[in-house]
């Protein structure tokens, strides 16, 4: 989620975090090859965004707000329209009966490689077969243009992300601490986004 990394010392135990802060465990993982298996269909359709912030930041809203997803919500509009507007960068809208249900997000930017940045349903679409179908597709469109597909996923984000991920054939390589500003506290979210972590 958060956008530079530090070296932290070595931790154990512990360790308390100042008032208005958050903090979850990142993990990341990694896939050098597409499955071998039969993709399933994608019911709906795709819709690439490259220019609608507003319909962008709606979805990422509905899709993140029960799990304090906050990077975009506090990124500026020249910085996201920057983003999802580079030709490199592919926001992809998955739309049912009219309405946007999931967001897969692939950037292309680092040489041989996809990054899937975002990956969600709207609360109401989950459990029904549409991640593992969309997730098919995103990964159908990222190893068509790159060798190695990763992503990452925290402690602040569905229970089932992690599990879903190795499902789907990702294994993991790393680890680390997100520390940051609560976006609650800061205006960026509602105050009740997120109630299984209160704000202190």
């Amino acid at each position: 989620m958060l956008a530079r990394s530090a070296q932290l010392p070595v931790l154990d135990g512990v360790v308390d975090l100042p008032p208005g802060k958050i903090a979850a465990i990142a993990t990341y993982l990694e896939m050098v090859q597409r499955p071998e298996r039969p993709a399933r269909p994608l019911p709906g359709r795709l819709e690439r965004l490259s220019r609608d912030l507003a319909r962008y930041r709606s979805l990422y809203g509905r899709i993140g707000e029960p799990w304090l997803w906050f990077s975009r919500a506090v990124m500026p509009d020249e910085r996201l329209r920057g983003i999802i507007g580079d030709p490199a960068v592919e926001a992809w809208v998955l739309v049912v009966d009219g309405r946007d249900v999931g967001l897969a997000e692939l950037d292309f930017r680092r040489p041989n490689e996809c990054e899937i940045s975002f990956f969600g349903l709207v609360p109401e679409s989950c459990g029904i077969g549409l991640g593992p179908a969309l997730m098919d597709e995103a990964l159908r469109r990222s190893f068509a243009r790159a060798p190695r597909v990763w992503l990452h996923t925290c402690t602040l984000d569905h229970p089932a992300a992690v599990p879903f991920y190795l499902k789907a054939g990702f294994r993991p390589f790393r680890r680390a601490i997100e520390v940051a500003d609560d976006p609650r506290l800061t205006g960026h979210m509602p105050r009740h986004a997120a109630p299984m972590f209160p704000t202190l």
